[in-house]
C-alpha cells in the first residue's frame, strides 16, 4: 500500500539537522572569519569537511579528530577547536513548522523517533536547549550506535526500537540518499522540503487533520 491508515498507528521516524533543527557550520564560521564566505568554503571544504564530521557521527571521539586535525593544519588549529568548542553556535534554532507537525504527531499518540547522523558528544551539548527532543519515545543518534545513515542497519534499528516493521514507519529526511536507503528497505518516505510541503504530504495521506 502507499498509504498509512490511522488505525494501524505508524510509527514516524524524523532526521534533526534541517529537518527540526536549523544546523549549518557556516553560522559559527561566517563569525570567526568576518562573513568571508571564501574562507569558509576552503575551511569546511578542505580542512573540516563533511566526510570528517562523519567520522564523529559515527562515533570517533571528538578530542582525538581534534588533535589529528590540528597537526595535519596547525595555521588553522583555532578554527578547528572551535568547531566543537563552539558548537552549540551552529545550531541557529529550531524550524519551527516542523515541531509543530511533531507535537501534532504527538498529540495524536503516533509512535515518533528521531535518527540522525550526529555525534553523541556534540548531540549531548544541544539537546537541553530543545525541548522537543523529550517528544520522541526513541532518539537513535549514528554517534551512540556506531551506525550511520544511509546504512541499512540503522533504519532497522529505529523500526524496532519502535515496535514496527519498516513498511509501517514513515521516515523523514532532507537528504535524498537517506530516503533511497530508507525506501529500500520497505519504508515510506518523505524528501523534506519546507514545513509546509510537509505537511501538505501528511495531510493528503490522511495522517493529519
Amino acid at each position: 500500500m502507499n498509504r498509512f491508515q490511522k488505525s494501524k498507528n505508524p510509527a514516524f521516524i524524523f532526521d534533526l539537522g534541517g529537518v527540526l533543527l536549523d544546523w549549518n557550520p557556516r553560522y559559527l564560521f561566517r563569525k570567526l572569519f568576518d562573513g568571508d564566505e571564501k574562507r569558509i568554503d576552503f575551511f569546511l571544504e578542505e580542512i573540516c569537511p563533511q566526510e570528517w564530521n562523519m567520522r564523529q557521527d559515527a562515533g570517533y571521539p571528538v578530542a582525538q579528530a581534534i588533535e589529528e586535525r590540528c597537526r595535519l593544519y596547525p595555521e588553522y588549529s583555532q578554527a578547528i577547536h572551535a568547531y566543537y568548542e563552539r558548537y552549540q553556535e551552529t545550531v541557529s534554532g529550531e524550524i519551527s513548522g516542523t515541531v509543530q507537525i511533531l507535537a501534532e504527531l504527538r498529540a495524536a499518540d503516533y509512535p515518533l523517533c528521531a535518527l540522525s547522523n550526529w555525534s553523541w558528544e556534540t548531540f549531548s551539548l544541544i539537546r537541553g536547549d530543545h525541548a522537543f527532543l523529550e517528544w520522541f519515545d526513541e532518539l537513535v543518534i549514528s554517534g551512540r550506535e556506531g551506525i550511520i545513515k544511509p546504512d541499512a542497519a540503522i533504519f532497522e534499528l529505529a523500526a524496532r526500537r519502535v515496535g514496527r516493521r519498516p513498511q509501517d514507519c514513515l521516515f523523514i529526511d532532507d537528504y535524498q540518499l537517506n530516503i533511497s536507503a530508507a525506501e529500500q528497505l520497505g519504508m515510506q518516505a518523505l524528501l523534506f522540503t519546507s514545513p509546509e510541503t510537509l505537511r501538505e504530504d501528511l495531510v493528503s495521506r490522511g495522517l493529519l487533520g
